[in-house]
């Protein structure tokens, strides 16, 4: 029988080196741990700037197309306002025939929109009680006009007319935009009446210089114009004031009748149909037809709108695409959508080479005569 020895071996005793090698290897177990908690750390860090930039940028993209609006200044300065100091204003004794709840102040014509916004038509408002509670807000009023290349020849009758009809005893402002700066007639203003002269570019083709207003105004709003007034009247150059047009023509935002479609049916309004431009209407949609000679609102109310109307104008160049009636088209375009707070009636846009209508009791703002062709080109 053979006999195996099994022969034990000891451990090693535990020297230094082994120590220094466990230290090791321990520290280099935390510092893996450490790692791995940072690199968690800066994923979330990531993770949560992400979600706070989306945040914002929803946040921003539902604010107001100008945040340094006027009435955003005012509202501000308001909460220095010692109310108990502040006066309350009240309209002067007026003496007037009592209205009427049960009768319409005219049966002739239609006084309201189906969503309330009224149709203004001589007999149909009291000015002196609404030129009062105007005044108690002391508000400035801007009037926007284009006169570029011949048109500029109608502006001394345009401005000397608004001297005599249009808003009297309020404070305007006359924003003429031409490319013929020393054409602009210096004529003498009444108080608080100024007139600033805007450089405009003279396109070749008069449906550009037409559909780039939209452009301008925008621009200017945000530059210039929302620092000095609080309301805008933009009309076409080539008219002139026949009667008085004051503050019953402003609101939010206020569209004019167009005189040739004002009777019509919906069927017959001169409507962008295409559907490849963006000012298409669709043949079951639209309220009455404007006319953009003549509108007007609050700044903020026209910014949104010019600055709508300018986009979908550029959207159909970069398609090849003009609509039938330029920026008429667009701006009809936007209001099926955004309906006016007020709508004009022809009295505030009127060519005499109609004739008269029974239903006109005033010529407000009326065409001066001329020859399209020649003027346009």
């Amino acid at each position: 029988m053979v006999l195996v020895k099994t022969v034990s071996k000891e451990k090693p005793p535990f020297t230094v080196s082994d120590k220094v090698n466990q230290d090791v290897s321990v520290k280099m177990k935390n510092f893996q741990k450490m790692k791995n908690y940072l690199k968690c750390c800066c994923v979330l860090l990531v993770i949560f700037v992400l979600v706070f930039m989306v945040s914002m940028v929803h946040i921003w993209g539902q604010q107001e197309p100008i945040d340094d609006f006027k009435e955003n200044s005012l509202a501000v300065s308001q909460r220095c306002i010692d109310w108990d100091k502040l006066q309350t204003a009240s309209l002067p004794n007026l003496k007037y025939a009592k209205p009427s709840a049960l009768q319409l102040p005219r049966t002739d014509v239609n006084i309201l929109t189906p969503w309330l916004a009224p149709i203004i038509w001589e007999g149909t408002y009291n000015y002196d009680i609404i030129n009062e509670q105007f005044k108690q807000g002391n508000y400035s009023i801007g009037l926007v006009v284009f006169a570029v290349k011949k048109y500029v020849q109608f502006l001394p009758e345009f401005l000397r007319t608004a001297e005599l009809y249009f808003m009297v005893g309020h404070k305007v402002h006359y924003y003429v935009f031409t490319d013929q700066p020393e054409a602009v007639p210096n004529i003498t203003l009444k108080t608080n009446r100024f007139l600033h002269v805007v450089e405009s570019e003279p396109y070749k083709r008069w449906q550009d210089v037409s559909m780039q207003r939209m452009e301008s105004i925008h621009q200017h709003i945000s530059n210039q114009f929302y620092k000095e007034v609080d309301y805008l009247v933009c009309a076409d150059s080539d008219m002139k004031f026949n009667d008085y047009v004051g503050v019953e023509i402003l609101d939010e935002l206020v569209a004019t009748l167009h005189p040739a479609y004002y009777g019509t049916e919906r069927n017959h309004f001169p409507y962008e149909r295409r559907g490849v431009s963006e000012a298409y209407i669709p043949a079951d949609e639209g309220d009455f037809y404007y006319m953009a000679a003549f509108y007007a609102g609050t700044v903020k109310g026209i910014y949104k709108m010019t600055q709508v109307c300018y986009d979908g104008i550029q959207k159909d160049r970069k398609k090849g695409v003009e609509a039938v009636w330029h920026e008429e088209s667009h701006f009809n375009k936007y209001l099926v959508y955004h309906k006016p707070t007020k709508v004009l009636s022809p009295e505030y846009i009127w060519d005499n080479a109609m004739g008269n209508r029974e239903i006109l009791k005033k010529k407000r703002f009326i065409a001066v005569p001329k020859n399209h062709n020649e003027i346009r080109n």
